[in-house]
């Protein structure tokens, strides 16, 4: 098998930058989500469609991302 339709692009979600990779591979399309810096998968989903599987993996990263917390060091 092999990757097709290979479309990679840069979006905040939550407050926080990512990448949203996706691709078709045979009959369905995949979406990965990672954060930028360093680049850890935050969510991953499958879909018949590129729409369905980014609606899918951005539902699931936001949720994460929300809940994430941050603290500041003064």
């Amino acid at each position: 098998m092999r990757a097709e339709d290979y479309q990679r692009r840069r979006q905040e979600l939550a407050g926080w930058p990512v990448a949203i990779v996706s691709y078709k591979l045979a009959d369905r399309f995949i979406c990965e989500i990672d954060n930028v810096n360093p680049g850890a998968r935050v969510a991953r989903a499958e879909g018949t469609t590129r729409e369905e599987a980014e609606a899918a993996a951005i539902a699931t990263a936001e949720r994460r991302l929300a809940r994430t917390q941050v603290h500041v060091v003064e």
